[in-house]
């Protein structure tokens, strides 16, 4: 939806109702993506697309019909074999799409969603059309059970967009969230070996990769190509000055207290998901004591994952990379860090709040 923000906040400023068709489902071959919409105002006025033409007539009527009635709708349109000309797809697939109407508390709650700068979802109840606005640690709009917010902040955390049925106490939840988010950062100090294998696995799990060091002969593109920044700086002098949120991790790999230990005592104090510090217990024990000296309190220092990684009984970089990347998501995801198999809860687990971070969210909604 958010190619049509131009336009929807004018319409929100002249104070208009209008319907919105998304995409909230595709099966086959399907010209436009999950959430690509159309909008209708009330003077009959349509913005977008969601087929490129195949069915915005049969569309454009059900977004007219919904502003009529103020009642959601959940259509599914498909190529019909028994007469080509039908309302359908020529290309073969299906696409399951919802209406319905935006009117001022709905405007209020859109609105938020679509100025937002970060990461962002928009969460709708497919059956009442109640709509929240959700951040990583904030929400505005209608009430969602709690257990909604955990998977659609798990689905915020992951930028996915779909539909999600839910169960919560004696009932089932279907809503579709979609996800607007840029990807979640990883910064690893040092540039040194180990951080090449960290930041081919961080860009693997999705992250926007940098590497930073002070010296420009190790901090070099040519050295980490996969990287998508490599900056040569002081790294506390870098993070202080850089934009992180609730989703970024932090990996410290240089194990030299010149440089570790003042990056640290800036990531510590940042609403950040992760910090890792890599060195021996010897290093972390003297990296404490000098962190402490700093100035950083016991909840503080709390939040450090060092040494860094699991415990997977690795050696070579790649080994460490996926013990540090093994770290982050269980930090983040609320694992346990152990084998399966000596488990014995549910594999899928979701917490409303993840485990490092920011406080829970504060609720503002109707």
């Amino acid at each position: 939806m958010r190619e049509l923000t131009a336009r929807l906040l004018q319409w929100h400023a002249a104070h208009q109702d209008y319907a919105v068709a998304s995409i909230i489902g595709v099966t086959g071959s399907a010209p436009r993506p999950l959430g690509a919409a159309m909008a209708v105002d009330d003077s009959g006025t349509a913005i977008g697309s969601i087929s490129g033409g195949c069915v915005e007539g049969a569309v454009y009527e059900l977004c007219r019909e919904v502003l009529r009635t103020g009642e959601p709708r959940r259509e599914t349109f498909g190529y019909s074999d028994s007469d080509a000309f039908a309302v359908g797809l020529t290309c073969g697939g299906a696409l399951e799409v919802l209406v319905q109407r935006v009117g001022s508390l709905e405007r209020a709650t859109l609105e938020r969603a679509l100025r937002c700068e970060d990461a962002v979802a928009l969460v709708r109840d497919v059956h009442t059309g109640a709509m929240l606005a959700l951040g990583p640690d904030w929400a505005e709009g209608a009430w969602f059970d709690e257990r909604v917010l955990a998977e659609a902040r798990a689905m915020l955390d992951l930028g996915a967009t779909g539909l999600r049925v839910i169960g919560c106490d004696d009932r089932e939840v279907t809503v579709f969230v979609e996800s607007s988010v840029p990807p979640p950062r990883m910064i690893v100090f040092g540039a040194i070996d180990f951080a090449g294998a960290v930041a081919r696995i961080g860009k693997f799990l999705g992250y926007h990769v940098t590497v930073c060091d002070a010296r420009p002969v190790f901090a070099t593109r040519a050295r980490f190509p996969e990287a998508d920044e490599v900056v040569v700086d002081w790294p506390h002098r870098y993070l202080a000055g850089t934009r992180v949120d609730s989703r970024t991790v932090i990996c410290v790999l240089t194990h030299d207290a010149k440089f570790d230990v003042p990056v640290l005592e800036v990531a510590l104090r940042l609403p950040v998901a992760y910090v890792g510090a890599m060195g021996s217990r010897r290093t972390h024990t003297d990296r404490t004591a000098r962190l402490l000296a700093a100035g950083l309190t016991e909840s503080e220092l709390s939040r450090l994952h060092s040494p860094i990684g699991l415990d997977l009984g690795g050696h070579t970089p790649e080994e460490t990379a996926v013990a540090v990347a093994a770290e982050i998501v269980a930090v983040r995801r609320g694992g346990s860090g152990l084998a399966l198999t000596e488990t014995d809860g549910p594999i899928h687990r979701f917490s409303v709040h993840e485990t490092v971070g920011p406080p829970p969210m504060e609720y503002s909604g109707a």
